[in-house]
């Protein structure tokens, strides 16, 4: 694994946007020049099953889109944690939203960023979407990614998708990216 290279696994409950999540991610990768793959993996229900992705970003070639180890995590769920904070390489990042994870800590070699992001939302007085303000948390913690380049993304797929829900996700980014 070279330092050009950045594998992350999203993963989370059906419905909370993981697959959105990681397609942002590869969209603004492709926006900077570099190259990225971006393989969704999902369980048979449409909402509450597992949902998760793997993304890779890099600024060479990539061999494979399927790796051993994520350079880093982003976890919504309390199984998603279990199941793939043991496939974070040493010295790895876990994001994880402990209000739906708790702050369980399984490694010591591991670097760990909760914040309860479900619970904000929830408590907080305006309309936002976990999953962006997740993305706004994780692009400004990693710097994987230009932010502005992030926002051209989000605008680029939220027109293909659901072109209502733009100003919302900007809002959401936005605030995850304060939460930093």
């Amino acid at each position: 694994m070279n330092n050009k290279q950045k594998n992350i696994i999203v993963s989370g409950f059906g419905g909370q946007g993981v697959l959105f999540l990681g397609t942002i991610i590869s969209q603004a990768a492709i926006l900077e020049g570099k190259n990225t793959t971006f393989i969704p993996s999902y369980g048979a229900e449409m909402r509450g099953g597992s949902a998760n992705c793997y993304v890779v970003v890099s600024e060479d070639e990539i061999a494979s889109p399927i790796f051993d180890e994520g350079d880093f995590g982003i976890f919504l769920s309390k199984q998603a944690l279990e199941k793939f904070q043991n496939r974070i390489s040493k010295e790895g990042l876990v994001i994880a939203d402990s209000s739906m994870t708790g702050e369980d800590i399984k490694r010591g070699d591991l670097k760990y960023f909760f914040k309860p992001f479900n619970d904000l939302i929830v408590g907080g007085n305006q309309k936002l979407l976990l999953n962006i303000v997740v993305l706004g948390a994780v692009i400004k913690k990693t710097g994987i990614l230009m932010k502005e380049n992030v926002l051209k993304a989000l605008e680029k797929v939220s027109s293909m998708k659901k072109p209502e829900f733009l100003d919302l996700n900007i809002k959401s980014f936005e605030y995850g990216w304060s939460l930093v």
